[in-house]
């Protein structure tokens, strides 16, 4: 099927096929997106996704680690992965001569993968110190404690990285049945960017991906969240210098309407979020409510907020940093009083058109260049589909300043909110 903008199929083991044709470089983006990440884990296999996924780097026989990075940095390519909440994703952008290694390699790990287990053995030291690295970051700290009271039952409440103890325990049979299970053709996306013949790209994805077998692949159940019922609360106590001040609202899934009035909110309130985690623009927050109110006024050094595109409700969260001299009473005050009046009356239409304005230019600093370009024709089917990515200036476009004020009302009730606090001791061992 052959929309405006791409050319999209799927192959008979169940691999959805989405291809962009873009003659703007001489490169091609390649990316695999497979449908699993931490939403995916039960308990005592927290973090499992994101060691998988440190395991697909560990080669296989046809492309052994060490020919895999060799390879792509001699052609003058690159190449990374990353694994979230509902997704794992592998790319490689490479000169458009060079893309058959992409091709080639992406294909052969997805079924043939080692899991030596020296090497996995290896990978847990690795990821354990990863962990351990987090747990001395005050803002990661008090994250995963946020996490664990945002969320009772839904595996959102758990860190990608997962828990320590669970990193201890899984065995090398964990993690392969885990590979084998979710790294298949019939839970994948491959999208492709860049400077190709479209009708030939067909054909060599047939002959490197047609092969391979899809999994049996049921799907598994995942523990819904019911509204909070009252206000909860997060303290901490660590090294450091600096208070750090965090409060999160259940937010709606990607492909929920309101989904665009909450982004407009946030570009209005704090600056707009980028939904392009690989990277994008950086737009000033120096007009938001929150800046004008905390910053300037010198309660908090700094205030942003961050709203994720996710297949079921996740979370906005509003993160400060304090100055020495106030406390994090002042800046909830502040908080709570700039959102009472997004929630009594509608915002001016002047100051929306801005918040809009501003929050499309950021996603379009985050789609502009090839390895973005193929970035979104994956990330988009992950909660979605790629039209949502096609429709999402018209969408933004239509939000009112009553829809805001009805996402303000809905979403930001101070009864229904975490809020942390990270207090710090004084004492060394902050990480900077």
């Amino acid at each position: 099927m052959t929309e405006s903008k791409i050319t999209q199929f799927k192959l008979p083991n169940g691999l959805l096929v989405q291809l962009k044709e873009s003659h703007t470089a001489p490169i091609i983006s390649h990316w695999v997106w497979y449908r699993v990440g931490s939403r995916n884990e039960i308990a005592g296999k927290t973090g499992i996704s994101h060691w998988v996924e440190h395991m697909l780097f560990k080669g296989t026989e046809q492309f052994p680690a060490s020919v895999s990075d060799r390879l792509i940095s001699r052609e003058g390519g690159m190449w990374n992965a990353f694994t979230f909440l509902d997704w794992t994703a592998f790319f490689e952008t490479m000169p458009a001569d060079k893309i058959e290694i992409a091709l080639a390699m992406e294909s052969d790990r997805m079924m043939n993968c080692l899991f030596d287990p020296e090497e996995v053995e290896s990978e847990r030291t690795v990821i354990i110190s990863e962990r351990e690295g987090n747990d001395n970051e005050p803002l990661m700290r008090l994250d995963e404690q946020m996490q664990l009271k945002a969320f009772d039952r839904h595996p959102y409440r758990n860190e990608v990285i997962g828990l320590v103890e669970d990193i201890k325990a899984i065995t090398r049979d964990d993690l392969y049945t885990h590979y084998r299970r979710y790294y298949a053709p019939n839970n994948a996306v491959l999208a492709i960017a860049g400077d190709f013949d479209t009708d030939e790209m067909i054909e060599k994805v047939k002959q490197y991906y047609s092969p391979i077998p899809a999994s049996d692949l049921t799907p598994q159940p995942v523990a819904q969240e019911s509204a909070l019922t009252a206000a909860r609360h997060v303290e901490i106590v660590g090294p450091g210098e600096t208070t750090y001040l965090r409060m999160t609202y259940r937010a709606p899934a990607g492909n929920q309407p309101d989904f665009f009035a909450m982004s407009v909110l946030d570009s209005l309130l704090s600056g707009p979020s980028g939904l392009n985690m690989f990277g994008g623009g950086n737009i000033s927050n120096k007009t938001s409510r929150l800046y004008r109110a905390l910053v300037e006024k010198e309660i908090t050094v700094s205030v942003s907020g961050d709203i994720q595109a996710t297949i079921d409700p996740y979370v906005y969260a509003l993160t400060m940093i304090l100055r020495p001299d106030r406390t994090p009473q002042e800046a909830i005050a502040v908080v709570d009083e700039q959102i009472a009046l997004l929630q009594e009356k509608p915002v001016h239409l002047d100051e929306v058109k801005r918040a809009i304005k501003q929050a499309k230019a950021m996603f379009a600093y985050g789609s502009e260049n090839i390895t973005n370009q193929g970035f979104w024709l994956g990330y988009a089917e992950m909660f979605d589909q790629y039209a949502w990515f096609e429709q999402y200036m018209e969408q933004m476009e239509k939000v009112t300043p009553q829809d805001v004020m009805k996402a303000a009302r809905t979403y930001l009730k101070a009864e229904q909110r975490v809020t942390g606090v990270y207090l710090p001791d004084f004492s060394e061992g902050e990480t900077e």
